[in-house]
């Protein structure tokens, strides 16, 4: 991969399996295998390249051997590591579909074109996707990301359009600050 590359992350070691270096994978892609599907996979930091490959699964997780790793204590020691894919790798998104991380950093505007903010992060809590927006005037917020409350994603364009159910923005900074402190003391 070129260092200057956009890539994704597709998983995320959460420990070992076994004693002969195996890792527990949670895989952020649709299909859980194809966390090793496209290829060599890299760090965050880009200095290491790892080749993987599925030898089973496990309860929400996927069970991977990486080259090089033969020992209980290095597979450990890659717990919390975040495994990335270039970009290009990937397949494309189909209609109305979006890779999370092609949202992340997009404007959010109202319909009227006011800008509310910007995305920072895309959640799935167990009922559909939200997106955080990270207020203009200050404070997040979570947005169902649904065509009726997102109808238009420009990427191109690096924005999208935020029509919120009703309420949804109606709390103030101030009120926000309010259950900050409340909460604290």
């Amino acid at each position: 991969m070129d260092k200057g590359e956009a890539r994704v992350c597709v998983g995320a070691i959460t420990g070992a399996q076994g004693v002969r270096g195996a890792v527990r994978i949670k895989s952020f892609t649709a299909v859980p295998e194809d966390v090793a599907a496209y290829g060599p996979v890299e760090d965050e930091s880009r200095q290491r390249k790892l080749t993987l490959h599925l030898v089973g699964h496990a309860k929400g997780v996927v069970i991977g051997k990486i080259a090089g790793i033969d020992d209980r204590d290095a597979a450990e020691a890659m717990k919390g590591m975040r495994l990335y894919v270039a970009r290009s790798a990937l397949p494309a998104a189909g209609e109305d579909e979006y890779y999370h991380a092609d949202l992340l950093g997009l404007t959010a505007e109202l319909p009227d074109g006011t800008v509310l903010g910007r995305v920072r992060a895309v959640h799935d809590y167990g009922a559909g996707d939200s997106i955080e927006l990270v207020r203009a005037v200050g404070g997040t917020v979570l947005v169902p990301f649904t065509r009726a409350a997102v109808p238009v994603v420009d990427l191109a364009g690096g924005r999208l359009v935020v029509d919120p159910p009703a309420g949804l923005l109606d709390r103030t900074v101030e009120a926000e600050a309010e259950d900050r402190v409340g909460k604290i003391g």
